[in-house]
């Protein structure tokens, strides 16, 4: 125990910013971390190629390698330099002890919040005059935090939130990993589809592999049940454009169509975000086909069909499988899978650009996000 107590300190002080050890000058005998954090390794040695195992299997070909492992225990790892003149190879140890304070299994961060122009833009969250982004980000983080589930907009296509746990979302073969709320319900007039207020929102995910704590490392697509869709558009781009009044709000998309985000009698606020100077916004991705239909004909009701699974505010709350993620669905931007350790970043985008008359705009709304695999139990 005295051993390790020396040890931890020394760690810590070599921790970025995520509290993730840098090897920097060579290998050590034995490591200690605690789970679901990054154990950095970067060996000084160079060869012709690389090798690393844990436990006896190969997981890795390159020069660096991060160490992430969901369960405690002793990990036995193994280092080798593939190369005629210099061979080398050396095992170590990685003890894997649980956090001394307990994870949350809930958002405890919001890094980004950028929402399309949109009806429930600068109502939820609310602005009030003065507001910079910083005060708006807070406000975002205040509504969705921990055990809060206060609704906030993405606004109209491409309006994204970006948030993070207080840990690394593991990847688990063959589980859902996260799951998040939004506010959709199901209407009963169709007996042969599901839909009601399906406002789509399409999951991105990325690895911090620079361990810097920042969403600036390579963002993958969660493929949903509507990823190969013939009508779903990848690389599909959308630029908003503020009128005379922030009510108005023209917009162009790469498919060299035009349009409005359309005012409704039921929000007569401002609908471009008050805290952005900017004449423009711009926002890309991939764009789910409408969903919206109009049953009655006269434009008095509409359905907003759900898509299969995938998307956020998709499904009501009720149907968690429904609700939930597969890191394990990341595919890279030409569509091929993508094996990931886990997610350190979320970020979910409105998927669908569309209006439904009365309805107004589709805009995607989240309230909650919840790691799937820590123990609600033991968290307070």
């Amino acid at each position: 125990m005295k051993k390790l107590l020396a040890i931890l300190p020394l760690l810590a002080a070599a921790a970025c910013q995520q509290d993730v050890p840098t090897v920097s000058l060579g290998l050590d005998d034995v490591y200690y971390i605690e789970r679901m954090r990054k154990l950095r390794l970067e060996p000084a040695f160079t060869g012709r190629a690389y090798r690393w195992t844990v436990d006896g299997v190969e997981v890795s070909c390159e020069r660096e390698y991060i160490f992430l492992a969901r369960e405690e225990g002793t990990y036995h790892l193994a280092f080798e330099v593939i190369d005629d003149a210099t061979p080398y190879s050396f095992d170590f140890e990685v003890v894997v002890m649980r956090e001394e304070v307990e994870y949350s299994p809930y958002i405890a961060d919001v890094l980004e919040y950028c929402p399309a122009p949109g009806q429930f833009v600068n109502l939820m969250p609310e602005y009030e005059p003065g507001d910079t982004y910083a005060d708006m980000l807070k406000k975002a983080k205040e509504c969705i935090e921990g055990t809060n589930d206060i609704m906030i907009s993405l606004g109209s296509y491409g309006g994204y939130v970006t948030f993070a746990f207080d840990h690394t979302v593991i990847n688990v073969p063959g589980e859902n990993d996260f799951r998040i709320w939004g506010n959709c319900f199901y209407e009963l007039t169709d007996s042969e589809r599901k839909g009601g207020s399906a406002e789509p929102g399409i999951v991105m995910v990325s690895y911090d592999t620079n361990c810097n704590g920042q969403p600036d490392d390579e963002w993958y697509e969660l493929r949903g049940s509507d990823y190969f869709n013939p009508l779903t558009r990848h690389d599909y781009s959308i630029s908003y454009t503020k009128g005379a009044t922030d009510q108005d709000v023209a917009w162009h998309d790469s498919d060299g169509q035009t349009g409005s985000v359309e005012r409704n009698m039921f929000h007569d606020q401002p609908y471009w975000p008050q805290w952005v100077d900017a004449p423009s916004l711009a926002f890309k991705g991939s764009c789910l086909p409408p969903n919206g239909i109009d049953a009655s004909g006269t434009g008095r009701y509409y359905i907003l069909y759900c898509y299969d699974w995938g998307y956020v505010d998709n499904h009501p709350n009720d149907y968690p499988e429904l609700n939930s993620f597969d890191i394990g669905n990341a595919v890279d931007a030409q569509g091929n899978p993508v094996k990931l350790p886990g997610a350190d970043f979320i970020r979910v985008y409105t998927g669908v650009n569309q209006c439904c008359g009365w309805l107004g705009e589709t805009s995607t709304e989240i309230a909650r996000a919840q790691d799937l695999h820590i123990d609600q139990i033991n968290y307070h």
